[in-house]
């Protein structure tokens, strides 16, 4: 019995402070909810303005699609093209942009252009000769740029002529 009498009263006392430690949360609540009723509250930020949305009237339907080829290509009609029977000059096996020009030289009334090749030999071209890979044609010779129409695929099973030079490097 005693042991039961014991047992009763630690029960009574763990409870009673069980009770106390809930009064006193419950005191840090209710101090909590004052305090922050007394702050001042804050307003709530508005909201951006929300622009009227604004139709697009698309006008190019009439257009040709810029992913279709421009006019009917029919394929090989082009006139340019490489002249295969001619004989090759020497500085056709070197690629246009490995070919340099170095200066020029004037002798009676022909303007000569100096390149130096990748071998590294120079040698001397005149308009009308031809360089480079792409069937390029020397078209002009100046102090200081060597100017080359150059032969190329098109793309489209044609070709076509392309602009090139040589320019003097300092």
């Amino acid at each position: 019995m005693n042991c039961l009498r014991l047992t009763a009263r630690a029960s009574a006392g763990l409870l009673l402070l069980m009770l106390a430690a809930c009064s006193s949360r419950e005191s840090e609540l209710r101090r909590f909810i004052e305090q922050t009723q007394q702050e001042q509250a804050t307003g709530v930020v508005a909201l951006p303005e929300v622009k009227p949305y604004e139709a697009f009237a698309y006008s190019a339907q009439g257009l040709r699609s810029p992913f279709q080829p421009g006019a009917p290509v029919t394929v090989g009609t082009t006139s340019v093209r490489p002249d295969n029977h001619r004989n090759r000059e020497f500085l056709e096996q070197f690629s246009l942009d490995t070919l340099r020009m170095v200066g020029t030289l004037k002798i009676g009334n022909n303007n000569y252009g100096l390149v130096m090749a990748k071998d590294g030999l120079i040698h001397r071209v005149l308009p009308g000769n031809y360089i480079g890979q792409n069937d390029g044609r020397v078209s002009e010779i100046k102090a200081t740029k060597i100017s080359v129409i150059e032969i190329v695929p098109d793309g489209l099973g044609g070709f076509m002529e392309r602009p090139a030079a040589l320019a003097v490097n300092e």
